[in-house]
C-alpha cells in the first residue's frame, strides 16, 4: 500500500489549529480540491460527505476518527478508501501539522496528485490558522 508523510507549521496554537481541522464545514477554506462538504453522510455511509471540486455529482462519504486528546483527526474515504491521519503537536511558538496518507493498491495511480494536493492543503490550513489567530486591527 502506497503511503506517504507531511508536515508544516504555523504560528497558531494547537487549539486554532484543531478549530479549523475538526470541522467539516471549513474544509473547503483550506483542503485543496474539495468544494462542499455536507455534515452527514450518504446513503446511510460515513459521517459527512465530500464533493471534489468540478465534481458536483460525485458524493464522497466520509468516515471521521477523533482522538479524544484534541490532536488527532482520522478521515478515511469510503468511495476510493484513502486514509489520512492528521496530527497537531505543541510547539514553543505554535504548532506542528503533520498529516500521514495511505493509499490502496488500486488507487496508487493518484499518488502524486495527493501528495501535491496534501502539501498545498497543509500550507493553507497552516496559513489560515495563522491569520486567524492573529490579533484582530483596532478600528
Amino acid at each position: 500500500m502506497p503511503t506517504f508523510d507531511d508536515s508544516t507549521t504555523t504560528t497558531a496554537p494547537v487549539e486554532e489549529v484543531w478549530k479549523l481541522l475538526y470541522d467539516p464545514s471549513r474544509f473547503p477554506e483550506w483542503w485543496e480540491g474539495i468544494e462542499t462538504v455536507e455534515r452527514h453522510g450518504r446513503d446511510g455511509q460515513g459521517d459527512i460527505t465530500l464533493y471534489p471540486r468540478g465534481y458536483p455529482d460525485f458524493p464522497m462519504p466520509q468516515q471521521l476518527r477523533a482522538g479524544g486528546d484534541g490532536r488527532t483527526l482520522t478521515i478515511s474515504c469510503l468511495v476510493s478508501y484513502l486514509v489520512f491521519e492528521w496530527q497537531l503537536a505543541a510547539l514553543e511558538a505554535g504548532t506542528r501539522i503533520a498529516v500521514h496518507v495511505e493509499i490502496p493498491e488500486q488507487e496508487a495511480h493518484r499518488l502524486d496528485g495527493q501528495r501535491a494536493a496534501v502539501s498545498a492543503s497543509l500550507r493553507s490550513l497552516a496559513a489560515l490558522a495563522a491569520a486567524t489567530d492573529a490579533p484582530r486591527a483596532r478600528g
